[in-house]
């Protein structure tokens, strides 16, 4: 039978000891290894010694791990229903441990910063308190009359020992052994992950980056080969896939920035709503099925695609942090898709397509910056977290992006003229109409990153935005009204 002690009344619970373990109970994260996340971002050569620390068993690998790392406990994340449980507990005058096979300084740190235990019981000096260690070490410190909340099957020998137990993110099948052995203080159930999550996280929607794969099949005017479309289909999956991967991985790897930033510490790997294991697991699982996919398209696209996947993975371990290097790095990132795209259906890219592709991805970048940095001077920050970026940087930015974004049109007046696109059109005077159009919606962008309108990324933003999308689907039309119309008697 499940019964919960704080319906009873003259709960006798209320004078037992209330201990609480850290990872998964008190924060739904697992400290250790967000610790070895940061360790290997200080410097990826870390990740070699991991294996020869562990060598030397589970506590000198944490005290190795945490002696070389500074955990913040302030924007750690927190389960908050029974947070505020323990508070109004505290308030009652209850007492409070903190048992956790956590390292001694992560304990610590989290116990001055919620200032609700009365002691704090950790792995250190030699020992590592879990499952039947944490147990002596509990009943050491606080007797055998104790309620201790947990949520994993480590936990199992402590709750038998307990006279109550609290679960909190307890799988359904641990919860249901436990209430058939125990009495059951509170029950803070698990969130299960729900599809919308996933969505987030695998960030789906930027997928629509990789329909950037599909330009040469357009600028070919091969739309209508069913198989080059198929082909481009499949190559738009791979490159999808993949980015997805490296999207749960970098979000692992900026974990800190995330919960420093004002919108992003609600990802969910900063609010730690997707354990860290099961997103490595998933992102595994995905790069290997996109680069499957890539060698159906073929060997010399899976080649791109290593390329896109490690020039991607260098962007967000490195060069994010450097100003300007940054941009420059996601303006060939672009460009890179329809090199991809190219390859997929072998065709010849044009220098015209690439050059004017590298101005028009660096201006897009650059409005990107330019967007977090009002939002940032909007809540009155000075500085980007993690990116080597100010708010008086703006001045120089502006300019940059406006001026790259006139030079892409620049490029496009040049290809108009171009013998390659005399010949290739029928009437490619109309062309004048895109860059017309070009003009537009490029200082349309700018506009309304002035106004702190834009979305933080451009390219989502120009395809949910409908001015946008109207602008881009005159242009495109126009384009293949001069590529197959004869209007020279009219023009």
């Amino acid at each position: 039978m499940n019964i919960h002690l704080s319906d009873v009344q003259n709960n006798p619970a209320a004078g037992w000891p209330m201990v609480v373990d850290l990872d998964g109970t008190l924060t739904p994260t697992d400290t250790l290894l967000e610790s070895v996340i940061q360790l290997i971002k200080r410097s990826p050569l870390n990740l070699l010694c991991l294996p020869f620390w562990l060598l030397k068993g589970r506590t000198a690998f944490k005290e190795t791990v945490c002696s070389r790392t500074a955990f913040s406990a302030a924007r750690l994340p927190y389960h908050e229903a029974f947070l505020a449980y323990l508070q109004d507990e505290k308030s009652k005058g209850r007492r409070i441990i903190l048992a956790t096979a956590a390292h001694q300084s992560i304990a610590q740190r989290v116990s001055d910063h919620l200032g609700l235990f009365d002691d704090v019981l950790a792995s250190g000096t030699g020992r590592n308190l879990k499952g039947s260690a944490k147990l002596v070490a509990i009943q050491e410190k606080v007797g055998t009359e104790f309620v201790y909340a947990g949520d994993s099957r480590a936990d199992i020998p402590i709750w038998n020992a307990a006279q109550a137990a609290i679960l909190v993110g307890a799988s359904a099948g641990l919860s249901k052994s436990i209430r058939q052995r125990n009495t059951i203080e509170q029950e803070f159930p698990k969130e299960s992950i729900r599809l919308s999550t996933w969505v987030r996280a695998l960030r789906v929607h930027q997928w629509l980056k990789n329909l950037l794969l599909f330009v040469p099949l357009l600028t070919a005017f091969s739309f209508m080969d069913i198989g080059k479309l198929a082909t481009t289909a499949l190559a738009f999956l791979s490159f999808s896939f993949a980015a997805s991967a490296t999207y749960l991985v970098n979000d692992l790897w900026d974990l800190e920035s995330d919960r420093a930033h004002p919108r992003k510490k609600n990802r969910p790997f900063a609010s730690a709503k997707i354990p860290i294991l099961v997103g490595l697991a998933v992102a595994g699982c995905l790069l290997v099925l996109a680069f499957m996919l890539a060698l159906v398209v073929s060997p010399a696209f899976s080649l791109m695609l290593l390329l896109y996947v490690v020039l991607t993975s260098t962007y967000s371990w490195m060069f994010k942090e450097y100003v300007l290097i940054d941009v420059i790095m996601l303006s060939l990132l672009y460009t890179l898709r329809i090199l991809a795209g190219s390859v997929a259906i072998a065709v010849v890219t044009s220098a015209w397509l690439l050059a004017f592709s590298v101005f028009m991805f660096l201006s897009l970048a650059l409005v990107k910056r330019c967007s977090e940095l009002i939002s940032l001077e909007q809540n009155g920050k000075a500085a980007a977290r993690g990116r080597d970026y100010r708010v008086t940087d703006l001045a120089v930015l502006w300019p940059l992006g406006v001026s790259s974004a006139m030079s892409a049109v620049v490029v496009f007046g040049l290809f108009i003229n171009a013998p390659d696109t005399q010949s290739r059109y029928a009437t490619p005077s109309l062309l004048w109409l895109v860059a017309i159009g070009l003009i537009y919606w490029l200082a349309r962008l700018w506009i309304k990153t002035s106004r702190g309108e834009m979305h933080d990324d451009p390219v989502i933003y120009a395809i949910k935005d409908r001015g946008s999308r109207s602008t881009v689907v005159v242009m495109g039309v126009t384009m293949i009204v001069a590529h197959f119309l004869v209007l020279d008697g009219l023009l």
